[in-house]
């Protein structure tokens, strides 16, 4: 059985022995133990409250280790520029003030003269960037594959015919897409898939950007490295709040030609902050030991879901391809109530739409806050409430 269809099948418990017991993540010394205890199932990440972020900021400040930026220029920024450019084996990388700028700027700026841009139907860029990069840049999205994750590569290869072939050319300059989809539940593209388009939009001289905001949750569940995903591409962003702590920001790698004074164009577009170590400075840390992390925080959900699962009440659904998202059923119970009940036992849940009887739940490092068998414990008590 390979890695993916293991985890997908809830084996994730025997992926190693270190991680046979997932751990409670430690308050740290001179923190107020009073924080860092809520867990939450609505996130990509531990979502510090103000004071828990302030609190870290101070500790890690006092270390003298912390560094002011200039206008995003050295210091702390440029140091977390390099952790990621080496963790994604990109030779340079830039630090943005969000994900839709950064993928903005990609696209922007591998297009050149070519200005027609292939994504998904259901992506980021396509559908929650206000129509940004045409506005703004004069680039032409196409949304391929409504509904689905990915894009067929027959589909692709049609409008790379025929935006050369129409009476004026306008050829693809940039195929971008994202994974994990966020508007799909978190699901992945398959990594095969990824290989056939990105190789013929190579022989066609076509750029390549990956919208890649969780691309280090896709390891665990797709058995490949961000360093063979971000290969593939000229160019990947990856969310440092997302993940990585941060309260704000991205980073936007590539090869040195394409970043190299590419903070003009930030600066350009407002995203040249005079000041942005308060934003970013916690998530430099964070990136080496993320991906066992994630490991672990999968496991404790395995365990609340294993734990939840006895009582009839309580059933689960996957999502296919999924990466850090799984839905939960709770019957006979008015899901309001429960999500009240549940944060009354410091249990953040997403809720849900008027009339559903599931919610999407998230699975993030805050699940190492405390064991799953008190999580589960919680939910059951808040369920019965």
């Amino acid at each position: 059985m390979d890695r993916r269809r293991f985890l997908a099948a809830g084996g994730l418990a025997a992926v190693s022995p270190a991680l046979a017991q997932p751990g409670v993540a430690k308050v740290a010394p001179g923190e107020d133990p009073a924080l860092f205890q809520t867990v939450n199932f609505y996130s990509d990440g531990v979502d510090y409250t103000p004071a828990e972020y302030a609190q870290r900021l101070q500790a890690l400040a006092a270390t003298g280790a912390l560094q002011a930026d200039n206008y995003s220029l050295g210091g702390a920024v440029q140091a977390l520029e390099k952790t990621f450019a080496d963790a994604l084996g990109k030779p340079a990388a830039m630090f943005v003030p969000t994900g839709t700028l950064a993928n903005h700027l990609a696209v922007r700026t591998l297009a050149g003269a070519d200005r027609r841009v292939l994504v998904q139907a259901e992506s980021h860029l396509y559908n929650d960037s206000g129509d940004g990069a045409g506005l703004l840049s004069g680039l032409s999205l196409v949304p391929l594959g409504l509904g689905g994750t990915g894009m067929a590569l027959d589909e692709v290869r049609s409008w790379v015919e025929r935006s050369a072939g129409g009476r004026v050319p306008n050829r693809v300059g940039v195929l971008s897409i994202e994974s994990p989809v966020r508007r799909r539940d978190h699901a992945f593209v398959p990594y095969a898939e990824l290989q056939a388009l990105c190789a013929y939009a190579r022989g066609q001289g076509i750029r390549l950007h990956l919208d890649g905001a969780r691309l280090f949750s896709l390891p665990l569940h797709s058995g490949h490295s961000v360093r063979e995903y971000a290969a593939l591409f000229d160019t990947v962003y990856v969310s440092t709040w997302k993940h990585f702590d941060g309260a704000s920001g991205a980073i936007l790698a590539g090869e040195a030609e394409v970043i190299d004074g590419l903070y003009h164009q930030r600066r350009l577009f407002g995203g040249g902050l005079p000041h942005a170590w308060p934003l970013m400075a916690l998530a430099e840390a964070s990136v080496a030991g993320f991906e066992a992390d994630y490991a672990r925080a999968w496991q404790a959900a395995e365990q609340v879901i294993a734990l939840l699962s006895a009582d009839a009440r309580f059933s689960m659904r996957r999502i296919a391809n999924g990466t850090s998202r799984f839905y939960l059923r709770v019957q006979g119970v008015a899901l309001p109530a429960f999500v009240a009940a549940a944060q009354a036992r410091s249990v953040l849940l997403p809720g849900a739409p008027a009339g559903a009887d599931e919610m999407a739940m998230q699975v993030n490092l805050s699940l190492l806050r405390s064991p799953p068998a008190l999580v589960a414990r919680k939910l059951l008590d808040a369920a019965s409430a």
